[in-house]
């Protein structure tokens, strides 16, 4: 398990017209993979080499923020103790991400451009249990990742639906049972009068 220095996967998504960073994906009811099954993807980075997102509504068993810090060797006064661990992905599964507010940045922070922040340091897990890291966070190990063109084909076979992220949705730890249903709402489409014939994505 690592969290570490260098830059997060993914180039800088500024500027990419056409694609979806910093958008939510939304697994579709037909979604065959069961690691994606009921899934809300924030999208970190999507541009021609690729896609990369975090789960945002999915639990690592009952790992939590104490465990993190004490298999990672750090101590601190844990402001936060109880703070959950996300399942991030299937990819890289010990390396952590930490997705938050942008008010908080470090010179590893990825930027995106609707107000979200990417760090993958140790110091903003100390920030973090000093109680002086971001207003808003999302810990997850793992993450979702996708090869030039692979996103964009499983879009158009009507694997996702994509919608613009918010903070209440993403970081809302209290409610991950129902994200998917809430990110559906936010298109206005019910899951039961969805189908898995392509057309709409």
């Amino acid at each position: 398990m690592s969290f570490d220095d260098r830059n997060n996967p993914g180039d800088d998504p500024h500027g990419d017209d056409g694609y979806l960073t910093g958008k939510l994906l939304i697994a579709m009811p037909t979604m065959r993979d069961p690691r994606f099954a009921r899934s809300v993807i924030y999208l970190c980075a999507h541009n021609e080499e690729g896609a990369m997102g975090l789960v945002v509504n999915r639990l690592i068993g009952t790992l939590t923020f104490t465990d993190l810090m004490a298999q990672l060797n750090l101590s601190a006064p844990m402001a936060e103790p109880e703070k959950k661990i996300h399942f991030g992905g299937p990819v890289e599964t010990s390396r952590g991400f930490v997705l938050h507010s942008a008010e908080y940045q470090q010179e590893e922070t990825m930027l995106v451009d609707n107000g979200f922040g990417l760090t993958a340091t140790i110091d903003i897990l100390r920030a973090i249990a000093n109680g002086g890291g971001p207003s808003r966070s999302l810990l997850a190990l793992g993450y979702a990742g996708w090869g030039p063109g692979q996103l964009d084909t499983e879009i158009q076979e009507n694997g996702w639906l994509s919608v613009d992220a918010d903070a209440a949705l993403v970081f809302d730890e209290g409610d991950l049972d129902h994200k998917w249903e809430r990110a559906m709402a936010k298109i206005g489409v019910e899951p039961s009068m969805l189908s898995g014939e392509a057309g709409r994505a």
